[in-house]
């Protein structure tokens, strides 16, 4: 199974898949993670934020996805960018595939903006943000949709997201839970 989040960049994917793989890890030895951020490090930051380069990147997780899915492990993403072409190939590929969109819009994420990425971006001081000057491409059927300006403390938020999830993957964590 792959559990594939996204999100505009501050909309709170990688806290939500930090909470999730917590929760999980215990119950589900075979659970991994892959951050965005955390992949393009291991990769050795070969490659820049254009819009190609994340496409590259997005293409990365796909495959480590995949091969990791593949060998009966359940994978937990949390990832940025999202080109409905290549949501299209997670949910033809993946297996298990199944998608949260965590919804931030422009306006929130800019008053929570802690590292100061979309006020650089507007100013014209950094180029290549996604919902500035890249486009950000909403998921288009998400299985589930979770409204960042109204979400709970992220281990509630976790919880909730467990219950959505489908029952098979659900019944091993909480017989043991």
């Amino acid at each position: 199974m792959v559990i594939w989040i996204t999100g505009l960049s501050g909309s709170g994917k990688s806290t939500l898949c930090d909470a999730l793989y917590r929760q999980l890890k215990p119950t589900l030895p075979q659970l991994v993670k892959l951050d965005g951020d955390e992949v393009r490090a291991a990769f050795g930051d070969d490659l820049g934020h254009a819009e190609t380069d994340r496409q590259r990147q997005i293409r990365r997780i796909q495959g480590l996805s995949h091969v990791l899915a593949r060998q009966g492990m359940v994978v937990l993403v949390a990832a940025l960018y999202s080109h409905p072409d290549l949501l299209a190939w997670n949910r033809a590929n993946l297996p298990g595939y199944f998608e949260i969109y965590v919804d931030a819009g422009l306006d929130l994420l800019a008053a929570r903006d802690s590292k100061g990425l979309y006020a650089k971006a507007r100013r014209g001081e950094m180029p290549n943000v996604v919902g500035i000057d890249i486009p950000w491409h909403a998921p288009r059927t998400p299985d589930l949709t979770i409204d960042a300006a109204s979400a709970p403390a992220p281990d509630v938020l976790a919880q909730q997201v467990l219950r959505s999830l489908p029952p098979a993957m659900t019944a091993s964590y909480l017989e043991r839970a």
